[in-house]
Parts: structure tokens; C-alpha cells; sequence
């Protein structure tokens, strides 16, 4: 009788256990609630930093015009100039700010005849360098979801954090 009660209790004990969800590294799955969550959790930080950037715009000398794409430039009209599209080649280069005005690189991130299209920079710049003509130059606000967003570049740019980008087309 030992041994029977022994083995239901085990049985019992092994069939209540949670089963722990193996996932291949290659592998990422997030669960509904999960995507749920996350997708709250952007739409919160970006409405929040929205709030600051603007607050700090109202603070500022220079004015800056908000874009379709969710960030602010200081070049009135700007989508009404012509824009550059895929296919075209362009070199340009640009310097990153926290919102302290603090340089966060000391040397300007510079790229030769990248092909509009297959940008590797952020979505901002490529839209503010395609209204752009060679030897202009542009101040861009950008939101964290628009920059780094959650992980940073894991160098000098942290988490959540907005960015004040100074592009020039060579």
C-alpha cells in the first residue's frame, strides 16, 4: 500500500509541475498579454517624452516644427521641399546630444554614398537627409522608440533615452 500511495503522490507531484517552456535561441516568443504590456508600455514613453520635448521646444530660442514621422526639425516646411528618393546615393554625417546639449560622441558619425532605402541609422535621419541638398544641415529631436529605444547602443546612448541629432549632408 506504501508504494502505491509513493507512486500516486509522485505521479501527482510530477503532473502538477509547471512545465517550463523551452525556447531555441533563435528563437523569440512573447505571449499576447506580453505583446500587450510592451506595446502599453511604448505608447506611455512616448507619449510622456512627446510631453518633455515639447516642453523643452517651449523653452528654447530656435523653433522646431513637428514631422509626420514623430520628431521635430528646425527647418520650417521641410516636407514640402523635393525629396530624394530610394535608389539615390547620398553622404552626410551627424553628431548626437542628450537633451542637456551634451555631445555624447566626440566625432561625428560619418557615411559615403549610402543608397536611400538601405539606411542602417535611424529612421529620422534618413527622412530629414532626403529633403535635404548638399552642404545643408538640419537639428532633428528624436524620441527614444525613434532612436535607440529600450536597449540603448550599449555604449554612451542608455535606455529610453531622446536624442537631439545635428545632420549634415557632404
Amino acid at each position: 500500500m506504501k508504494k502505491i500511495f509513493g507512486l500516486l503522490s509522485f505521479m501527482l507531484i510530477i503532473s502538477c509541475a509547471k512545465q517550463t517552456p523551452v525556447h531555441h535561441s533563435d528563437e523569440q516568443y512573447m505571449s499576447e498579454n506580453e505583446m500587450e504590456v510592451s506595446k502599453n508600455r511604448t505608447k506611455e514613453l512616448n507619449n510622456l517624452e512627446r510631453t518633455q520635448i515639447q516642453d523643452w521646444i517651449n523653452s528654447q530660442e530656435v523653433k522646431y516644427y513637428p514631422m509626420g514621422m514623430n520628431y521635430w526639425v528646425n527647418i520650417e516646411g521641410l516636407e514640402k521641399l523635393s525629396r530624394k528618393n530610394n535608389g539615390e546615393k547620398v553622404s552626410y554625417q551627424y553628431d548626437i546630444y542628450d537633451f542637456d546639449r551634451t555631445k555624447l560622441y566626440d566625432t561625428p558619425i560619418e557615411n559615403n554614398n549610402v543608397e536611400f532605402g538601405h539606411f542602417k541609422e535611424m529612421d529620422a535621419v534618413e527622412d530629414v537627409i532626403r529633403y535635404l541638398k548638399k552642404g545643408e544641415e538640419a537639428e532633428i529631436l528624436v524620441p527614444s522608440v525613434l532612436a535607440y529605444g529600450t536597449y540603448g547602443d550599449n555604449k554612451k546612448i542608455t535606455n529610453d533615452m531622446p536624442l537631439i541629432i545635428k545632420v549634415k549632408v557632404l
